[in-house]
């Protein structure tokens, strides 16, 4: 993956926020040409800031909105490698401005797609989308790939209509051999050091830990597949190296964890808590106001099938680490440690060792690829 990736143009729309953020460090180390378009990045917290992203990558400052100023970048950068990860990404927030939420998340796919089809360097997509794309039934088993997209609530709706639009350019514009892969990346609950988002649970819990204040837990029995963000990131850069090996391969994928780490929001707390130390504390507060699912996992047997994708970490180890990486998050060097810890997980995986072509059961899988696109338009 590392040979795959150096001198490679990746262009990251999102690349200030914090999963595009451990991206584009990660594609840096691998060597790659990094260019980001996303709005800026204002916090002094910020992963973006603290690695140091803004002195060793090309950076566009813009709207995911504004289709004119995105298409100059494409221009300009002409990438061979897109990632899409520019959004509105909290459910609460969708709420309260339901306009702004479709605009960034499903015009914004338009721009980027419409962006794409213009610009001839490109041959790899990945529109990140989320778990919640799934038409929600609170059942206790992982949806798969065929499910039905519906999404209830603005910002999952949103990101259903993103897999949508993503689907109809794919068949109206992307469908010759000739043309970009494009695929959808749908993961569970990211967690990770650097997240400062309002209203997820993981930026609460530091949030509270910094302050020395108890954490308000709003929905602490809803159960959802919790993933450690280097686990989400890898399974991004394996659709986006495989299928530009081989587009049969494009198509909807699941990055979610094993069954046995997928948690109730409270049990989450305590392990936080108890990984944390210094006495930290929670307390329940429901919250009924807006709507969220109880409910939600994700199968992830597609991902481990057409792209040896398996979880890395478990949900301990993946706390463990994120703690360990939030209290150095405001050192000097923390760009280092992130350095030092990126190097680390991808040493530990297997498929970034062991770059050999897909086996035979694989390749008549991904010939069957298409089928599973041919069901995501259902409702």
């Amino acid at each position: 993956m590392k040979n795959f990736y150096k001198n490679k143009r990746v262009l990251i729309t999102g690349h200030t926020g914090f999963k595009g953020s451990w991206l584009s460090e990660i594609l840096l180390q691998f060597g790659a040409e990094v260019c980001g378009y996303a709005l800026e990045s204002k916090e002094s917290s910020d992963l973006y800031l603290n690695l140091k992203l803004h002195k060793n990558m090309n950076s566009y400052i813009g709207d995911i909105r504004n289709y004119d100023k995105l298409k100059k970048v494409f221009d300009t950068f002409k990438p061979e490698i897109v990632f899409h990860l520019a959004a509105q990404p909290i459910v609460r927030e969708s709420y309260k401005n339901p306009l702004y939420t479709y605009e960034t998340n499903v015009m914004g796919t338009v721009n980027l797609l419409e962006a794409v089809r213009h610009c001839s360097s490109v041959r790899s997509v990945v529109n990140v989308t989320t778990d919640k794309v799934y038409k929600n039934i609170n059942v206790n088993k992982g949806y798969t790939e065929t499910d039905y997209l519906c999404g209830q609530e603005p910002y999952s709706n949103s990101k259903s209509c993103s897999e949508l639009v993503t689907y109809s350019y794919k068949k109206s514009f992307f469908d010759t051999d000739d043309s970009p892969a494009v695929s959808t990346a749908r993961a569970g609950n990211v967690i990770g050091a650097g997240d400062f988002s309002k209203n997820r649970i993981i930026p609460d819990c530091v949030r509270a830990a910094f302050s020395r204040n108890k954490i308000e837990i709003r929905n602490p029995y809803s159960i959802r597949p919790y993933q450690y963000v280097m686990d989400c990131l890898y399974g991004y850069l394996l659709i986006g190296m495989k299928q530009y090996c081989d587009r049969s391969l494009a198509g909807a994928y699941n990055f979610g964890p094993k069954e046995d780490d997928c948690k109730t929001t409270i049990e989450i707390v305590d392990k936080f808590c108890h990984v944390w130390g210094d006495g930290l504390d929670y307390y329940t507060k429901p919250d009924d106001s807006v709507y969220e699912s109880q409910i939600l996992m994700l199968d992830s047997s597609k991902s481990n099938k057409l792209l040896n994708w398996n979880p890395q970490y478990d949900i301990d180890h993946a706390m463990h680490k994120t703690v360990e990486l939030y209290k150095l998050i405001y050192e000097k060097n923390f760009d280092k440690y992130a350095c030092s810890h990126i190097e680390d997980f991808f040493s530990g995986v297997s498929a970034f060792k062991n770059n050999s072509p897909l086996s035979i059961s694989a390749k008549k899988s991904a010939k069957n690829n298409s089928l599973h696109e041919n069901q995501i338009c259902a409702m």
